[in-house]
C-alpha cells in the first residue's frame, strides 16, 4: 500500500491514479517515493509516471488537459507559466536566496529541493513549511510544525493550515523573510 500525497489514503501500490481523491499519482526515479511536481521533495530526484514518462508523469509531444496545445517544455518556457500555474519565486537579495516554487516542495534545512539555501539557517527547521499550488486557490505555504514557526506579514501561520500567498507578500520562516513574487 501506498499513501496518496494529496488525501493521505491508502492505495494499492500499482495505482496511477489516487482512487479516493483523483489525484495522479507520480514516483521519483532516485528514491521510488510517492509525491507530486517535477521533482521529489525529499530527494530532488525527477518524478515519473508509473509508466516512466519524464516531466512528472505528463508525456512529452501534445499534452492534452495540461496545457492547451505544445509540449511541456513549450509550456514551461513560457514566462510566467508552469503548465497552468503561475511561477512562484521567493527571495532574498541580502541572503543571496532565490527559490522557483514548486508544487509539494518541502522548504527545510535537511528535507526539500531547497537546502543549499537554508543549511546555515540554524533557527529554520529541517522540515519547515511546504508549498502547495492549488487551482482554484493558487499558491499556498504550510507550516509543518516548525520550531520557530513561519509567518506572513508578520501574522503566525498555524501549522498544518494552508495560508494562500499573494504578490508582494513577506513569508517569514523563523528569521528569514522572503519576497513573494507571483507571475
Amino acid at each position: 500500500m501506498i499513501v496518496c500525497p494529496i488525501c493521505k489514503e491508502e492505495i494499492d501500490d500499482d495505482s496511477h491514479y489516487c482512487d479516493q481523491c483523483g489525484q495522479a499519482l507520480f514516483f521519483c526515479q532516485q528514491c521510488g517515493r510517492v509525491g507530486v511536481g517535477r521533482r521529489c521533495t525529499y530527494c530532488g530526484g525527477l518524478m515519473v509516471s508509473p509508466d516512466g514518462n519524464r516531466h512528472a508523469g505528463v508525456p512529452t509531444g501534445s499534452i492534452t488537459g495540461y496545457v492547451s496545445s505544445g509540449s511541456i517544455d513549450d509550456a514551461i518556457s513560457q514566462p510566467g507559466m508552469v503548465g497552468s500555474a503561475p511561477v512562484l519565486t521567493l527571495s532574498n537579495d541580502s541572503l543571496n536566496i532565490r527559490i522557483v516554487g514548486m508544487n509539494g516542495a518541502i522548504i527545510g534545512r535537511r528535507q526539500g529541493p531547497y537546502t543549499q539555501f537554508f543549511v546555515n539557517q540554524g533557527y529554520v527547521s529541517g522540515v519547515h513549511a511546504q508549498l502547495k499550488y492549488l487551482p482554484k486557490v493558487g499558491w499556498c505555504v504550510v507550516d509543518k510544525h516548525s520550531s520557530n514557526g513561519t509567518k506572513l506579514n508578520q501574522r503566525q501561520v498555524q501549522p498544518d493550515v494552508d495560508m494562500t500567498l499573494k504578490n508582494g507578500d513577506i513569508l517569514t520562516l523563523a528569521n528569514v523573510n522572503l519576497q513573494v513574487n507571483i507571475r
